[in-house]
């Protein structure tokens, strides 16, 4: 990639990660619902998701998908149920024991959480799709090495947005602790729900 070109892709991958989404709707409520370690390990998940749909539109999945919309229905709705499984899980588990929630198997929960939330999401392959093959230059070299470093870039800023999220929200949940302990309680599953029929209404 032409150096020239940096500077645009990286504006354009801040102005992507600062619109709300559903990536950081679940950053957010798990670091103000349960901490800063927590909300970290999240985004760990989503970061290692986005390294495969970049991985997977390379492939030219992306475009297979973009032909065929029944494919992005099926993966729509498929990834509205495990979200609202999701909900149900965490209710759950407040329910039963608030304070599993700094167990190690909590930590595997929350990193498959966002695993699979961003997985199940058939707008983040869509947009790997569609956004990074605008900025490789065949003349430039190898379109593959191009588009590897252009997707590492893209997982490595969408990480650390993602930490900036976690953090503040942390923050922000901690200055609610032992003030709005029910709100912090139904937050999570709530924002779980909303992004199931955010993604069953796109």
């Amino acid at each position: 990639m032409e150096l020239a070109i940096l500077p645009l892709y990286l504006s354009a991958l801040a102005a992507v990660y600062l619109l709300p989404g559903p990536d950081m709707a679940l950053v957010i409520a798990t670091g103000a619902a349960r901490g800063k370690r927590l909300a970290l390990v999240t985004s760990l998940g989503i970061a290692l998701s986005r390294g495969l749909h970049v991985l997977m539109s390379g492939a030219g999945l992306a475009a297979l998908m973009a032909a065929h919309p029944v494919l992005l229905d099926i993966v729509r709705w498929v990834g509205a149920a495990y979200l609202l499984y999701l909900a149900a899980q965490v209710l759950r588990s407040d329910l039963r024991l608030a304070a599993a929630e700094r167990s190690d198997s909590s930590a595997r929960s929350c990193f498959l959480r966002g695993f699979l939330t961003n997985l199940m999401n058939p707008k983040a392959l869509l947009f790997c799709g569609l956004f990074l093959p605008q900025f490789v230059a065949p003349a430039q070299g190898s379109v593959l090495t191009q588009f590897l470093w252009l997707g590492t870039i893209l997982v490595l800023v969408g990480f650390a947005f993602d930490c900036m999220y976690a953090l503040a929200a942390a923050r922000i949940g901690r200055g609610m602790q032992g003030r709005a302990s029910p709100l912090k309680k139904w937050l999570l599953p709530t924002v779980l729900v909303l992004m199931a029929g955010r993604l069953l209404a796109s």
